[in-house]
Order: structure tokens, then sequence, then C-alpha cells
């Protein structure tokens, strides 16, 4: 992959969010693994990255962690105030990034906190393949197995085409002026937005899906952390 093909990016992370799934005594990005917290794994990817022009992190105003973490001081992460809702956190990290400068333009890539194992590779892709998007998209990955549309009654209604069906992942790659306008006006009209592209689905774009590994898992259970702990440690 050229490196000329890849553009610079903002990246923003919403991090408020108190992992209740979890059952732990703390939001789940802070949770240990492989020696560091969770959070920190997610943002490794991207401070690593040469055409990163700055992060922000969203996070709630009582976080008593973060200010605990080595990458807190790091002068590209710029800190926002965490909303109710993701949509929210998103929001207001773009708004911390208008006030750095960031233009209608700039990409914007928008990464779950608790999704640790992103690979350079999978990063490098999706900025290269949407660099000249008119819309922009998210890394995704069809589904591997059988679907089943559930009744009420908790019984098989269907079964789905799964050739038509993809798990959305992230990083999610959008323009930050389109972004920004999706996400106010989606918020406004009170449309549920479960991740930035149902936002830019909603303000009438389709998003591309770019094909990335399965392994690129969000956290949302315990044993997402043990599978994933496990896997990490028979690395080398």
């Amino acid at each position: 992959m050229n490196q000329a093909d890849i553009p610079f990016f903002w990246a923003v992370i919403p991090a408020a969010g108190a992992g209740a799934r979890m059952r732990a005594d703390r939001p789940k990005q802070y949770l240990e693994l492989a020696g560091r917290t969770i959070l920190e794994h997610s943002l490794d990817c991207f401070l690593d990255h040469p055409q990163l022009k700055g992060l922000v992190i969203s996070l709630s105003a009582d976080d008593p962690y973060w200010p605990a973490l080595s990458c807190a001081s790091d002068e590209r992460i710029i800190r926002a105030d965490g909303g109710k809702e993701r949509a929210d956190s998103v929001l207001s990290a773009l708004l911390r990034l208008a006030e750095r400068g960031a233009r209608a333009n700039d990409w914007v890539l928008v990464h779950d906190a608790a999704r640790p194992n992103l690979s350079r590779f999978d990063l490098d892709l999706l900025l290269a393949e949407l660099a000249d998007d008119p819309v922009g998209g998210l890394l995704a990955v069809p589904a591997r197995d059988t679907l089943k549309r559930a009744s009420a009654d908790g019984r098989v209604a269907e079964t789905v085409d799964r050739s038509l069906i993809w798990q959305a992942y992230t990083p999610q790659m959008f323009r930050f002026g389109a972004l920004h306008r999706a996400l106010a006006d989606a918020l406004v009209a009170g449309v549920a937005i479960t991740d930035e592209a149902s936002a830019m689905e909603w303000a009438g774009n389709a998003p591309r899906l770019v094909e990335g590994r399965a392994d690129n898992l969000k956290i949302t259970r315990p044993e997402d952390l043990d599978w994933l702990r496990q896997r990490w440690s028979t690395r080398g």
C-alpha cells in the first residue's frame, strides 16, 4: 500500500460509557489487557500513525482513571466532555476539533474505545480505500453464520439472506462537515443514532463498506476480554 495514497485525518474516541455488561469495578475501557488498559491499546494504532493530525477523546466529567494514564499528557490528544449517548460524545468531540481548526472537508475517523485489536493494515486500508470517496465509510465484516429473524414470542420468523448482511465495525470515516451536520440534525430530530454511519444514512448518504479483519472485535462482555487475553498471550 502506497503511503502517498493515505490522507491526513483526525481521530475521535468516544469513551464516556460505563460498560455495565462487563460487570466490572470500572468502565471497561480501563480494564487491563497485556499490562495496559484497553483504552491505551485502542489509542495506539492512531497515535503511531504519521498521518494523524490530532485526536479527541470524549470522557465523563468525573472520570478518575484517564489522568493516571501516561498518554493523558500527549499533546496530540484533546479532551472533550462525553455525553449521555455515543452521538452526544462524538458531536462534543467534533466541536473541539472545530476549535482546533478542523475544516469541512477534513477526514475524521471515529473508533470505539473498547476495540483494542485494530491492525495498522486495516487502518491504512480504510484510509486508502476511502481517500477519494464522496461519502466515506467504515470497516465491516460480512456475516458468516446463518441469521434468523425472531418473532415477538422468541421463535424463528424467517431466515435472513446473510449475503446482504455485514457487521459494522470501527473506525468509521467521514468528512468533518458532513458528519457534524448529520449528527446535529439527527439529534435535533430525535432520531436514534447507533453509530456514525447510521447518522450519515439518515442524512441520505450510502457509506461504503470496507472489509476488515474479523478479530477487530469490540469488548462488550467478559468472554470477549478473556478471548483477547488468551490470544495476545500466545503472541511472539
